[in-house]
């Protein structure tokens, strides 16, 4: 995850948690968000590269690349 990131998320944390939010609330509610993100980016394309469509590799290919 890039720095700018990294500081987005923590201004994030803190703007809620100036608006009366706990801390360790508004910590959790914001992991869980970019967690929840990150699954939904990741799925769909994990599952079209596991597809139907992939050919097999001989082992021994495998081991020489």
């Amino acid at each position: 995850m890039a720095l700018w990131m990294l500081v987005a998320l923590g201004d994030l944390v803190l703007l809620l948690v100036s608006a009366g939010m706990a801390a360790l609330v508004a910590l959790v509610a914001v992991v869980t968000v970019i967690a929840a993100g990150v699954a939904a980016w990741r799925l769909p394309r994990r599952s079209a590269l596991a597809g139907e469509e992939a050919v097999p590799v001989p082992r021994a290919t495998r081991r020489r690349a």
